[in-house]
């Protein structure tokens, strides 16, 4: 919105013509939602500890974390406000990708704000029905992928595989409940993995690097042909809301860092992982983004795993899922696994930026 007023002042003033650069526009809004976050937060955590929204821990998870208990949750509002304010000050709003991208992140935010709501207001750890909320994911994923089916270009369908130049395969209709389930799974991945302080909101700052990277690749006629990988048209604008949700996140690490002041909520890590799905599949980085999230992956495989084990085997494979929980169990602190788990996610983001030259 801002910018549709500096363009035409161009040709008044040159030094204006800054603003057309992804980069400087990436920076800046990636300073903006830091700031934001920053100056917002500890009125928002002191608004929430007013109204008692405050986190129920449960009673089987480890008992380390019961001390936790009334630590303000649903910080992921000053995620997704900051992250908003930036995409109106520094984004192209005419760019479908944009809008969205902006419409899933605020769509899966709604999902997640109402069960954070109803946990805090009930005082329990439940929320939303199960088949309520993953109903709503479903519905959410499902307009977000017929959107991006009908209007994205002709590649929408096309499944890119790493270290293959060419697409594999043409998907056609079949990509519709690929992307569903990639939209949820994602979603949900993320939501799993936010059960330690700052451990996914270190995560998610490697993955919207990494995607800023490639959104901006992706976005370049000419780089994207030399390293042989898609080319988006207006990809490159994401580069900007990557980096502004870097920024966010960075913020609200200062707050969500052991011992946390406040918790990301579902309204923070439903979106965040949404988003994450949402920008692979415009950029054609649907099975890449397995990788550059590796640790989101991990940490819902050892869930599914657990489940499995125990209806079929009425045997438990680890201590406890989500991982994180395991090791805590095995006799790690608590910083000790955030701590290994970003390397490790640090490690996963570089393996997926070295497959664009392997191919």
């Amino acid at each position: 919105m801002f910018l549709k007023f500096v363009y035409p002042l161009v040709r008044y003033f040159t030094p204006l013509n800054v603003f057309q650069y992804l980069t400087f526009r990436g920076a800046y809004g990636a300073l903006t939602t830091l700031l934001l976050c920053y100056l917002l937060g500890p009125r928002i955590i002191e608004g929430f500890q007013k109204l008692r929204l405050g986190q129920s821990i449960r009673d089987d998870g480890p008992q380390s974390h019961l001390k936790k208990g009334g630590t303000p949750t649903m910080g992921g509002v000053m995620i997704i406000l900051s992250i908003f304010i930036s995409v109106l000050l520094w984004q192209d709003l005419y760019n479908f990708k944009v809008l969205l991208c902006l419409g899933s992140l605020l769509a899966f935010s709604a999902i997640g704000y109402v069960d954070d709501y109803l946990k805090v207001t009930k005082k329990n750890a439940d929320g939303l029905p199960g088949w309520v909320k993953f109903g709503a994911q479903i519905v959410v994923a499902l307009t977000v992928a017929l959107i991006l089916y009908v209007a994205g270009g002709k590649e929408t369908s096309y499944l890119y595989l790493p270290f293959f130049k060419n697409p594999v395969l043409d998907m056609g209709p079949l990509w519709i409940p690929f992307a569903v389930l990639l939209l949820v799974g994602e979603s949900n991945a993320v939501n799993l993995t936010d059960g330690l302080d700052g451990l996914a909101t270190g995560l998610l700052i490697w993955v919207f690097i990494t995607l800023g990277i490639l959104s901006y690749l992706s976005g370049r006629a000419d780089y994207s042909a030399y390293l042989g990988i898609p080319h988006i048209e207006g990809a490159g604008e994401l580069t900007v809301f990557c980096l502004a949700a870097v920024g966010a996140c960075v913020g609200f690490l200062w707050f969500n860092a052991h011992p946390a002041e406040v918790f990301m909520g579902d309204v923070g890590s439903l979106s965040l992982g949404g988003l994450i799905a949402t920008i692979s599949l415009i950029i054609k980085k649907e099975i890449l983004i397995l990788i550059i999230g590796g640790v989101f992956v991990v940490e819902a495989a050892s869930v599914i795993l657990q489940v499995l084990s125990f209806k079929l085997l009425k045997k438990r494979i680890f201590k406890m899922a989500p991982l994180h929980h395991h090791f805590e169990l095995s006799g790690w602190e608590e910083n000790k696994v955030v701590i290994r788990f970003w390397i490790l996610g640090a490690l996963f983001a570089i393996i997926a930026l070295s497959t664009l030259k392997i191919q």
